[in-house]
């Protein structure tokens, strides 16, 4: 029986703080690596190359970012494909059981499944965090070739599998804030990406909706992380997480807002 083949595929714009320790993760596991590069001014590129990746170099896309992770998955060649994120880090114990699990998918009829999702660790101001509804952070990143892509229509939407799907066991590492400025700047993008899709969804303006995402939204969701999801034991981290996921409602509508009556 042929060898099972994985394309590991990512899109970036300078990384190369964060590229090596991911690509160290899958080197053991990847028969291929496509990186779909937003024409990065670093060395993101140049680390890419020396792990063997295959580099299409495209104008980046900041606020379409999904439209560059689809070309990465539309250019892989292999039978599964993996798609990760810079500042994620596949665990030991995560590619021992990718290789497994897509081998024994290809053996097995009776675990046909076309995809799987990832438990996900969320690293924020010095620890993971454990509660908050921040663990596990299943994502849905393996999959068959052909059987997968991106939406691109939301932040922070989940690719679409055509057919069953499971669930792995071991852990996928974020390292997406390792401190509270990486945080902050994050929060910025995404809460942009938010403000145009408000103004997309055609989101009203006015006194019920501002007080609804100035107040309402912001406290009705620290609520849930911190008190419904016990974000409380993860510390003061836990506390600064559900306070910030609060106020994204705020702050993207107050982008909102400048969008619609004020374009710089």
């Amino acid at each position: 029986m042929s060898k099972i083949t994985l394309s590991v595929v990512l899109a970036t714009h300078n990384e190369e703080a964060n590229l090596v320790r991911c690509l160290e993760s899958v080197k053991d596991i990847a028969d291929e690596i496509v990186i779909v590069d937003g024409q990065s001014t670093d060395k993101t590129v140049e680390i890419a190359k020396k792990f063997g990746a295959k580099v299409i170099s495209t104008p980046n896309l900041p606020t379409h970012f999904h439209e560059m992770k689809n070309k990465a998955i539309k250019a892989a060649t292999k039978d599964w494909i993996l798609q990760l994120d810079a500042d994620e880090v596949v665990s030991p114990e995560l590619a021992e059981e990718i290789k497994q699990i897509i081998s024994m998918n290809h053996e097995q009829s009776t675990n046909n499944y076309s995809g799987y999702w990832l438990p996900r660790k969320n690293y924020f101001l010095g620890k993971f965090l454990t509660k908050g509804g921040q663990y596990p952070d299943y994502t849905l990143r393996l999959y068959k070739n052909g059987k997968g892509n991106l939406p691109a229509k939301d932040v922070h939407e989940q690719a679409v599998v055509e057919g069953e799907v499971g669930y792995l066991k071991h852990d996928l590492l974020h390292y997406g804030t390792p401190d509270f400025e990486s945080y902050l700047l994050r929060n910025n993008k995404y809460t942009s990406l938010m403000a145009e899709q408000m103004l997309e969804n055609k989101v009203s303006f006015g006194i019920l909706p501002t007080i609804n995402y100035l107040f309402i939204k912001p406290v009705k969701e620290f609520i849930w992380i911190y008190f419904r999801h016990r974000g409380y034991v993860d510390g003061f981290p836990g506390f600064i997480f559900a306070l910030f996921s609060g106020l994204r409602f705020a702050i993207a509508y107050i982008k909102f807002w400048q969008i619609k009556y004020h374009p710089v």
